[in-house]
């Protein structure tokens, strides 16, 4: 916990060592090989929705973790209602896994979540240790996430089959990088223990 500023203002989150994130779903796949992603991202999206149900259940705090798509007036709720509403490609996907209300969210300019964001301060008030990387892409987004979760001595889970890229090829290759580069854990989202993640030492 940072030593000033304690109560965030008056309005502390909880203290949890565990978040999960999900990068980049809701998003409308409105570009070229959308509808490619789009086929690997209807079922990874019923997998990842009930990760975050049983991480919810568990008070892991949920963090939506955002490309602005340039569109710099924007912001996290306009972006929610033009991929629920306006005929999308990645409706079905944001219909899905729409955030709760206490639910989080961080909009982000570029591929990594921590990058000219507040998700770093953000873990730093909720005292994460660990975090699970989800979401799209894996080769992109998911990576660069990561890597920069890497530097900062956080324990990164990526569920392999929570995140998608616009092949298989490449979401293997992706997967393989960030295992033997990043010491990432890919165990699969029906296999992971959040209680032993919740447990886990940190030291």
């Amino acid at each position: 916990m940072p030593a000033k500023n304690e109560d965030l203002h008056g309005n502390a989150p909880e203290s949890c060592p565990v978040a999960l994130l999900l990068i980049d779903v809701i998003n409308d796949l409105e570009f070229d090989d959308g509808d490619k992603l789009l086929e690997h991202a209807k079922p990874m999206a019923e997998r990842l929705a009930r990760l975050t149900d049983r991480a919810r259940s568990l008070g892991i705090p949920v963090i939506y973790v955002n490309d602005n798509f340039g569109k710099w007036r924007s912001d996290f709720r306009m972006q929610l209602e033009h991929c629920r509403n306006d005929g999308v490609r990645g409706r079905c996907i944001a219909e899905l896994l729409a955030p709760h209300k206490n639910d989080y969210f961080v909009l982000k300019p570029k591929h990594s979540g921590f990058f000219a964001t507040a998700l770093e301060i953000l873990l730093e008030y909720l005292e994460v240790k660990t975090v699970i990387l989800t979401g799209i892409a894996s080769d992109q987004c998911v990576l660069f996430t990561a890597s920069d979760a890497h530097v900062r001595d956080l324990f990164i889970v990526v569920p392999e089959d929570c995140c998608v890229a616009t092949t298989i090829e490449e979401h293997e290759r992706a997967l393989a990088l960030m295992r033997a580069k990043l010491d990432v854990d890919t165990t699969p989202s029906d296999e992971l223990d959040l209680e032993a993640l919740l447990t886990r030492p940190t030291d």
